[in-house]
Formats: C-alpha cells, structure tokens, sequence
C-alpha cells in the first residue's frame, strides 16, 4: 500500500503544479495589456536658472486606468520615472549629453491606514488620503534640479527633451 500512494503523490503534485501554472499564464495574460497607463501627455515643461542650478517644473496629464487602480488598492507599489536629458548640438560629431538626469516616484497604499504614500526614491515621502491628491504630486512635481550651476556651458545652446 505504501508503494501505490508514493506513486500517486508525484502524479498529484504534477497535477496541481501544471494548474497552478496554467493559472499564472492565464493571470499573466489578462493583466499583461491593462498594467500600463493610457498614456502621458507633457502639457507643460519650463526650465529656470537659480542659484543652484537649472530646475524643472513640469506639468503632466494621465488618467490611471481600472486595473492600475485595483493594483494598486491590493498593495502592489506603482512606479512613475521622469527623465531629462539636455543635448548640445555638435557640427563634427554626434551631439554631447551633456545631463541625463532621472527621477522617481513610487507610489503606494496603505490599507490599514487607507492612505497612499508618494515617495522621490531618496528624498521626500508624503501621504495623501486620495489617489487623486497622490497623483497631484506626480502630474506636478516640485521645481526639481537637473542639472548644477556649473555643469552647463553659459554661452552654448541645448536642447531638451523630457520623457
């Protein structure tokens, strides 16, 4: 008897591992093309020289769609990277990089306090008690500084391009 339920349990879990993957594609599938955003449009992006440096303010439009939203109200943190990067133009050669700069944001909910906490990877973290306040901080991000006094050439022109 011994001999017959060993041979059973190998089939068994065989069984219940080709199911449980079954159900992983299956998941993996159905949520593969909703775990995204419909898109993000730029509305507004201004660079400022300060004292410190040249900063950022930027302005962007998204709507999170339903599954981003069920994601993120089942614990699974959101991640929103902004990136910048400043070119000088070079008639001999490619053109110079001369910043790349990026930052992000993760953006995450509490159930047990039922609020959502967004967090600059580094330096700020703050909790709202709505999605919508918490996506403000991430559709207008504070004057942000991508480039030192010092690291751009005063006289050169540059181009920009924010994703």
């Amino acid at each position: 008897m011994r001999a017959h339920d060993a041979a059973a349990m190998p089939a068994h879990r065989i069984t219940v591992v080709t199911l449980l993957r079954g159900w992983m594609v299956a998941l993996l599938l159905l949520l593969g093309p909703v775990a995204h955003a419909e898109g993000v449009d730029i509305t507004q992006a201004h660079l400022e020289s300060t004292d410190e440096g040249v900063k950022l303010s930027a302005t962007f439009a998204f709507e999170l769609n339903r599954g981003l939203e069920d994601a993120i109200t089942h614990g699974l943190p959101l991640y929103f990277t902004t990136e910048v990067e400043l070119t000088r133009p070079r008639w001999y050669w490619f053109d110079e990089k001369a910043i790349t700069e990026s930052q992000t944001i993760r953006l995450s909910y509490n159930v047990l306090t039922r609020q959502y906490h967004a967090a600059i990877l580094g330096r700020l973290q703050q909790s709202f008690s709505t999605l919508d306040d918490a996506l403000s901080l991430i559709r207008r991000p504070s004057r942000w500084l991508v480039a030192d006094r010092n690291a751009l050439k005063t006289d050169a022109v540059y181009s920009v391009a924010v994703r």
